[in-house]
């Protein structure tokens, strides 16, 4: 046995920590980015740009306004705060523990003990009075476990911290995408039914020339097919933008105000993201932090295990006063004090603390992966969104450009309908394909903003 404490005594007279030293996993991620962005990230800088409020990312009125309230309103944001002051307060008790709790105590105690059970035969009836203060099972923390709890309460907290930011970004983000959708909806809308109310007037045109022989059936079959099929479209289109606003209202804790016209077309809805991002701008995302905190907790918690094998040092004091009678509780000569210090050294517990450090050692495992996981995912995010904003910029002046070619070759066929040289079929074909060209547009300019909306979650641009 003697063998066996002499290592544990150098160490305790060196106060040593069983905290496993910390090294951040290398990121399992390239280096650069994927060559398609390359240019648009590395830049000429090379540098993180420096943080903004958000306002200057979304410029428009309406949307800081709705951001705004999200942020006072929004209910999951309102819990996310909250467990962030639960792990601040879980923290705080961890660190508490690092210190001795001094109780002040006063306390009377009575017994009566029979004549027949006490020494000289006679009834005897004693009492106490005491006051004293007192620290009640305070470890001394040689091997650090105590400080190891409090080292895993705060990686917990500032984890729950970063996951409280990160969801914050999260949801400035995902009210600008709700409120480009309920633009581009609200747009779509108002193109469909004022489709439909001109495929109406040709509709009541065509069959005014049946009537006077200039027109057949078919042609006003087609009509009435053209502007059914718009009618159902302008149904369609109406239920989703009922469905996006009801989601924005969710977003925003209450009833959004949308602008009318063409929005979507306005550059100043949100801000373009500034070049130069290396791919170090991976570890200054609030949810990769969270993840390395849960991970230092993790190896916090390891060097706890491990103390546990350790002998641990708890110390009972107290100070103060004692006498039979209350009257005499503080005359001279009433002073008391007791000292009690107890070495308690494992031998025995069924493989239960191993058990506990093959735990923490597996948890750590997990975090370690799940720190890696993290940081994978950023970065596909991020190449992900920045290969869709080259080319939804691409996708979308082609767009414009078969827009224009479409309503030129509209005009045109109306005007060789009119001029009796085309059918009423080709002109219904050039009005759905024009109509189609334009709906595919708006879509795409909704993606486009809602790109730039989600890199600003993705590159944690504040």
């Amino acid at each position: 046995m003697s063998k066996r404490l002499l290592p544990l005594l150098g160490l305790l007279a060196a106060g040593c920590s069983m905290i496993p030293d910390y090294q951040r996993p290398a990121a399992p991620v390239p280096e650069t980015w994927p060559p398609l962005q390359a240019a648009a990230v590395l830049g000429e800088s090379g540098r993180v740009p420096a943080a903004r409020d958000w306002r200057e990312r979304f410029p428009d009125l309406r949307l800081q306004a709705l951001v705004a309230a999200a942020l006072e309103h929004n209910r999951d944001l309102r819990i996310a705060l909250a467990r962030v002051d639960e792990a601040r307060a879980q923290a705080g008790l961890a660190r508490a523990d690092r210190l001795p709790q001094v109780d002040a105590l006063a306390q009377r105690a009575a017994s009566l003990t029979p004549a027949d059970l006490s020494a000289n035969n006679r009834q005897l009836n004693a009492q106490r009075y005491d006051v004293n203060l007192g620290i009640s099972a305070f470890e001394l923390d040689f091997w650090g476990r105590v400080r190891s709890l409090d080292e895993a309460a705060r990686a917990a907290f500032l984890g729950s911290d970063y996951a409280q930011q990160s969801f914050r970004l999260g949801l400035i983000a995902d009210v600008a995408s709700a409120y480009f959708s309920s633009i581009e909806l609200q747009e779509r809308v108002a193109l469909a039914a004022a489709t439909l109310a001109s495929r109406g007037e040709s509709r009541r045109l065509i069959a005014a020339r049946r009537d006077v022989g200039l027109a057949g059936d078919l042609d006003v079959l087609a009509g009435d097919a053209a502007m059914q099929t718009t009618r159902a479209e302008l149904a369609n289109l109406t239920r989703l933008s009922a469905a996006s606003e009801n989601a924005l209202r969710l977003l925003v804790g209450s009833s959004p105000v949308l602008p009318s016209g063409r929005m979507l077309e306005q550059q100043a809805l949100v801000a373009d993201i500034p070049v130069g991002l290396p791919a170090e701008v991976l570890l200054t995302r609030p949810d990769v932090l969270a993840a390395e905190q849960r991970l230092l907790a993790a190896n916090a918690n390891v060097g706890a295990a491990r103390a546990a094998f350790l002998p641990r040092i708890l110390l009972t004091a107290a100070l103060g006063t004692a006498s039979r009678s209350l009257a005499g509780l503080f005359d001279a000569g009433s002073g008391a004090w007791s000292f009690n210090p107890v070495l308690r050294y494992p031998l025995f517990d069924a493989g239960r603390s191993q058990g506990n450090v093959d735990l923490a050692e597996a948890r750590k495992t997990i975090a370690v992966a799940e720190y890696e996981k993290v940081l994978q995912q950023a970065f596909r995010e991020i190449a992900d969104l920045l290969a869709a904003r080259e080319q939804y910029a691409e996708q979308l002046a082609a767009q414009e450009a078969v827009t224009k070619a479409q309503g030129e070759r509209q005009r045109m066929v109306e005007a060789r309908h009119t001029a009796g040289l085309s059918s009423y079929l080709e002109l219904l074909d050039a009005q759905r394909e024009y109509f189609a060209a334009q709906q595919s547009a708006l879509a795409i300019r909704r993606l486009q903003l809602a790109n730039t909306a989600s890199l600003y979650k993705a590159l944690a641009l504040y």
